[in-house]
């Protein structure tokens, strides 16, 4: 469609061989970044605070916490990717590392998931490996809270900032614990 066997003879043959080429290429292109657009996510604080406890049932005496770990360590961003010294990298929201809860390429790790799968604006798999991790580690596990929220007065105001009060569970998540 795009390449014609005969050279074209005038500038209008010209023109009408290149012109469903570029619909094409542009129709492509603007997909491509519609998928980016769809698969990516980088959350404002109150919205990810709502997320977390609206849909996913996590405590309030705990959110604080949550929010500014995830805050700290991949600064609200589902897309998150970081490379570390020992060769493994951490992944998404809750920067999840690929040495230990979850393999390259394939499921795997005490998460059973590919850590591609954690780099998506979908965040249950995430929340689910995460809320894991905590229960196995405590929130020590990640830098970022051990060096700026382990000490309870660098934690978030979500109460005035998010009026915390106000949100409460929308729905009973499956196979999900409070914390």
């Amino acid at each position: 469609m795009c390449l014609k066997a005969r050279h074209p003879k005038t500038k209008r043959d010209l023109l009408n061989m290149k012109t469903p080429c570029l619909w094409i290429v542009t129709v492509l292109i603007l997909l491509q970044l519609g998928i980016e657009q769809v698969e990516s996510k980088k959350y404002q604080r109150c919205e990810l605070t709502r997320v977390l406890v609206e849909n996913y049932n996590f405590h309030k005496s705990f959110i604080s916490n949550w929010i500014c770990m995830v805050e700290h360590e991949s600064y609200l961003d589902t897309t998150k990717v970081t490379r570390k010294g020992n060769k493994s990298k951490n992944y998404g929201l809750f920067q999840i590392n690929s040495r230990d809860y979850c393999t390259e390429g394939r499921k795997g790790g005490k998460c059973n998931k590919k850590c591609e799968d954690f780099s998506n604006d979908d965040i249950s798999d995430d929340i689910a490996c995460a809320r894991m991790i905590q229960q196995e580690e405590g929130f020590k596990y990640w830098k970022g809270w051990d060096r700026f929220c382990r000490n309870s007065q660098n934690l978030p105001n979500l109460e005035k900032a998010c009026h915390l009060r106000d949100l409460s569970p929308k729905r009973s998540a499956p196979g999900f614990i409070s914390g």
